[in-house]
């Protein structure tokens, strides 16, 4: 599998045209060839993938990791937070791997939220922003309900790198779709010390006339 995806991709790049839609489009198509599609096995190759550190084979990596969301287990938080830890370098691979594979499993576990928050002390910036990321996809399902995302911006409020302070404002533009109340409250109470970038996303998805409250009060 993987001289194959190498292969396909030999001389092809982002600088030349490759896209994330293209490279999901082989993933797919790599993937039906496959007979073992057990947990293990994929993961297996997974990682075998990752270790190239390679973008378009990360893309593979992470897509595959969630088509098996359907066997996901106890073991396989470690198993993604050793990803995460060892091969997400930037934010691109972060809101690939969170708002996907890493966020599924989180919403079919909510009680794992605990480890979570213990990223937000991490020295890496993208291990930080993960922390936020990964809430977006239980939030969009509606599979959140052990899970305090406040709690996230309060650690991270005024982290000191910007895609950290940008992750947990695009977290918060997101719960504002089905919690605009308690949002709305939130940034009140906290627009005198939320830094601009964070609040400014934050208030993306809101309506005007909120928005305007909060920029004027």
């Amino acid at each position: 599998m993987i001289l194959i995806a190498k292969h396909y991709f030999k001389g092809l790049s982002k600088e030349n045209g490759l896209t994330t839609s293209k490279v999901r489009a082989f993933s797919s198509k790599l993937y039906k060839t496959i007979e073992d599609k057990s947990i293990d096995n994929i993961f297996n190759i997974c990682e075998q993938l990752l270790d190239e550190h390679k973008w378009e084979l990360g893309v593979i990596a992470y897509d595959w990791a969630y088509r098996v969301r359907n066997q996901y287990n106890n073991d396989t938080f470690f198993v993604f937070e050793s990803w995460l830890k060892k091969y997400v370098t930037g934010w691109g691979d972060c809101d690939d791997f969170c708002t996907h594979a890493f966020g599924e499993l989180l919403s079919q576990n909510n009680e794992l939220f605990k480890y979570v928050i213990i990223w937000t002390n991490h020295p890496s910036f993208f291990v930080r922003r993960a922390a936020a990321v990964i809430l977006i996809y239980p939030i969009k399902k509606d599979k959140y309900h052990g899970i305090n995302p406040y709690i996230i911006s309060d650690m991270l409020m005024k982290d000191e790198h910007h895609l950290v302070l940008k992750g947990y404002g695009w977290m918060l533009k997101v719960l504002s779709q089905v919690e605009k109340d308690k949002v709305y409250e939130y940034l009140l109470k906290n627009k005198n010390i939320m830094p601009r970038v964070a609040f400014r996303y934050a208030l993306e998805k809101v309506d005007e006339e909120t928005r305007r409250r909060l920029m004027m009060s």
